[in-house]
């Protein structure tokens, strides 16, 4: 029988064509529908709806909420949904609608392209293929498909910029691969959720992040209170660096905490998890009530704090949202 399977379009590269002012979304549905092998109508029933038309630069929290709830809509009439999406970000879509859609009973599978589906050596084709498979697996939860390999979507992370293998799952292993055999999904690795699926759209966007620089100004914490945002998300040196000498940070870390900011720190590095007990640096930053993100992509540290934040004010009920994996986030 054939899986009915729901195709969401957002623009992006796979959707665009040539303009004056470069590339630029252009496409419909039903063209990049067009655009596959006549033989997908044999495997799928599909369905096609445009809901956006954006460059992936131009999508933003209230694009996510538009997002999350067509997709939320179509979990008992579909079997599996598919979102074309842009690559640029691409992983922060992923990671938040990881949060947004907890307990989603059907596969939801954002992907994209590289080069529009009209080029004659586009990627596009392939991944909607994959992402069309995966969709149709029965395996449930919100997945990023690229390259023939499938990401869970709140592990997911750009790492090229025009490559096609522009994706990368990190810190976590692969969902599923594509080969001569066929889809071949991990299900050991695809975290479940306890309870029922309900739409948890509210996001909170005063969320800022900081890349550390040797030397940076610890007034910009002064600045981010008077435009009152309520949680940062800090990306740290090494396992979880932060200088206190000469320019302290740990004592504007002290008045954020006080102000009522959460405040989130993660590591520079791509691979492995931040520490924080490790040195002296770090240990000045957990006694300021920072929490540690661990192991969490800065996509999913971001899209998670702004999930957080739109859940609750409660200053412990974040720390409990933000220490603890939801949807495969944190190992």
């Amino acid at each position: 029988m054939r899986r009915r399977i729901l195709l969401l379009t957002t623009g992006g590269t796979i959707a665009s064509l040539p303009t004056e002012a470069g590339l630029a979304p252009g496409m419909g549905g039903a063209e990049l529908a067009g655009l596959l092998p006549p033989d997908m109508g044999e495997h799928y029933d599909l369905t096609v709806r445009d809901i956006l038309h954006l460059d992936s630069s131009n999508i933003q929290p209230e694009e996510w909420q538009t997002i999350a709830r067509c997709v939320f809509e179509a979990r008992e009439a579909y079997d599996g949904v598919v979102v074309t999406h842009g690559t640029d970000t691409m992983a922060y879509t992923a990671s938040v609608l990881s949060f947004m859609l907890l307990g989603v009973p059907i596969p939801v599978v954002l992907t994209g392209a590289q080069l529009p589906m009209t080029h004659p050596l586009s990627d596009g084709p392939e991944n909607l293929r994959t992402a069309l498979a995966m969709a149709a697996s029965g395996t449930a939860g919100v997945f990023l498909a690229f390259d023939r390999k499938v990401i869970l979507g709140c592990r997911a992370v750009k790492t090229r910029t025009t490559d096609f293998d522009a994706f990368e799952s990190v810190n976590w292993p692969l969902a599923a691969t594509v080969d001569g055999k066929g889809l071949h999904v991990r299900l050991e690795v695809i975290p479940s959720w306890p309870g029922p699926c309900a739409l948890r759209d509210k996001l909170c966007p005063k969320v800022f992040l900081i890349k550390l620089t040797p030397g940076l100004d610890p007034e910009i914490f002064d600045m981010l209170l008077q435009m009152h945002y309520r949680g940062i998300v800090i990306e740290a040196f090494g396992a979880g660096g932060l200088h206190f000498v000469r320019r302290d940070l740990t004592a504007k870390l002290q008045a954020a905490a006080r102000a009522g900011i959460t405040v989130v720190v993660c590591s520079q590095c791509l691979y492995e998890p931040s520490d924080f007990s490790l040195y002296e640096v770090g240990q000045k930053a957990l006694a300021q009530g920072v929490i540690p993100g661990r192991d969490m992509t800065t996509e999913a540290a971001v899209t998670k704090l702004m999930w957080v934040l739109g859940q609750t004010g409660d200053p412990a009920v974040i720390r409990d949202y933000m220490e603890r994996s939801l949807a495969g986030e944190m190992a």
